[in-house]
């Protein structure tokens, strides 16, 4: 073992940031650069870039619990979590690699001279296996700050995990604005090799891994095979949409009864999602099921956390297309988003250690986390109000970028404090639905609002309007310092 990870110093913790930041940086290539490049390299509309980036999502469904479970109960390579994590390192270099040279792929494996022909599922391909790569080592990365860390630095190894990642996250945006983003993707390659497979050999894992025992106010009983049904109840709406969204678009099944609701139109299946989804809440926020404590905080975490998730997706996947129509930038569009996302990861870099973890420890994960939730909502709705010039959409997303520092560090930590430490890969694949669920419905749902309106401010609209739910939702989670 290292001496710094013997001694917990501030180099261990930026060290066990790495696997996780590799990981951050492949995905802030993914949002940088992945829109633009379909659509202006390769010429896919709204809706196919919207299918294109559901694609991981769909794989994280099944492979984030999948691994985080296999993970749990495996020792291979000197660790429970390095085999994921260079596996997946590597994939994910491999396919941003071929991200800028779909149309080689398309020559070898498709040939003729129709360019086009076979290009949408080569897109397709690339972007699951990289997104399929991301979530496989996502993970384990993350229960892997969980498992090297005691309960009382449990925040502080995730805000550490969010500092060096965002740093990172800075960098892919500046030289997204400045470099462009061709030169951004082949960076990446080496980042997501580099840092996801050195850190992995170094870090030692334990062998076994303790339950958490110093907060009594929160029950530590056996996880049964209820408590794991019931984690998936806030998110029954969710997974209904999913498995619906897949079956049509993979296998043409549709149901075309529709709703009316004060004049729109809809769909049965959508409305019947929308109906489990309050239902739930309902159930779990007075928690009138008598589930365990811990059982029903983890429901909480989750159902708020997937109302972030909407809001955020639908701004990395449609702010390009709100500043090609609202702002008419045309092709400048493109490095404008880049920059804007430069600025936001750099306050959320800068942020965790800094402010956050300092808050964290005096008033609460929990509080500190809705705080920020409410200022991200604040500024999605500053685009509205203030973001009618390229610099007033940057403080907007300067602004954004305070909740972002929280969303991508702090759920972490308070989730892992809520479940059975030694199924931690397991439930973080059950916390990760709430993420890639939500982004379904941003890449679908939300995408046939946004193709079909007129005015492409309402990305902003609904991003303000699901953080603003998010944080009414976090406010029923319990708040332990």
């Amino acid at each position: 073992m290292l001496q710094i990870q013997k001694k917990m110093s501030n180099a261990f913790f930026a060290l066990l940031s790495l696997p996780a930041t590799a990981m951050g940086f492949a995905l802030s290539v993914q949002i940088s650069a992945l829109s633009w490049i379909l659509s202006t390299r390769y010429g896919l509309d709204i809706h196919e870039i919207g299918i294109v980036w559901a694609a991981g999502p769909i794989a994280g469904i099944i492979a984030q619990p999948l691994v985080g479970a296999l993970s749990d109960k495996m020792w291979f390579m000197g660790g429970r979590r390095r085999p994921w994590i260079i596996i997946g390192g590597i994939l994910a270099a491999v396919m941003m690699l071929a991200l800028p040279n779909l149309e080689i792929i398309q020559k070898i494996f498709i040939g003729g001279d129709d360019p086009q022909a076979g290009l949408m599922a080569i897109a397709v391909i690339v972007a699951l296996t990289l997104d399929l790569s991301i979530n496989v080592s996502f993970n384990p990365t993350r229960s892997l700050v969980a498992d090297c860390t005691p309960h009382t630095d449990r925040s502080r190894g995730y805000t550490w995990m969010q500092t060096v990642s965002g740093t990172f996250g800075v960098l892919a945006y500046l030289i997204g604005g400045t470099l462009g983003n061709i030169f951004l993707i082949y960076f990446g390659v080496g980042v997501a090799l580099l840092a996801s497979v050195i850190p992995a050999l170094l870090i030692t894992e334990p062998r076994e891994l303790q339950e958490v025992d110093t907060d009594k106010q929160v029950e530590h009983a056996k996880t049964s095979t209820r408590d794991l049904v019931e984690s998936l109840l806030p998110l029954s709406g969710f997974l209904l949409y999913g498995f619906y969204v897949i079956l049509s678009k993979l296998f043409g099944v549709h149901v075309e009864t529709t709703v009316d609701i004060a004049g729109y139109a809809m769909g049965i299946v959508e409305f019947i999602a929308v109906v489990l989804i309050v239902l739930s809440a309902l159930l779990i926020l007075p928690n009138v099921l008598k589930s365990n404590s811990r059982s029903n905080e983890f429901q909480k975490v989750l159902l708020a956390h997937s109302f972030t998730w909407i809001g955020v997706q639908t701004m990395f996947i449609y702010a390009f297309f709100y500043l090609t129509h609202e702002l008419n930038l045309g092709e400048q569009a493109g490095k404008v988003n880049s920059i804007a996302f430069f600025i936001l990861s750099l306050v959320s870099a800068v942020l965790p250690v800094l402010v956050l973890n300092g808050f964290a420890k005096k008033i609460g994960m929990v509080r500190t986390h809705l705080i920020c939730i409410f200022i991200m909502a604040l500024g999605y709705a500053g685009v509205l109000w203030i973001g009618a010039t390229i610099l007033s959409y940057y403080v907007a997303l300067a602004i954004v970028g305070i909740g972002w520092a929280s969303v991508v560090s702090l759920p972490f930590a308070i989730m892992s404090e809520k479940v059975d430490q030694k199924k931690m890969g397991l439930y973080m694949g059950i916390f990760n639905l709430a993420v890639v669920l939500p982004q379904l419905v941003a890449s679908f749902k939300v995408g046939e609002i946004v193709n079909a309106a007129h005015d492409k401010s309402i990305v902003f609209i609904i991003a303000a309007i699901t953080l603003a739910i998010s944080g009414v939702l976090w406010l029923f989670v319990k708040n332990d310092k």
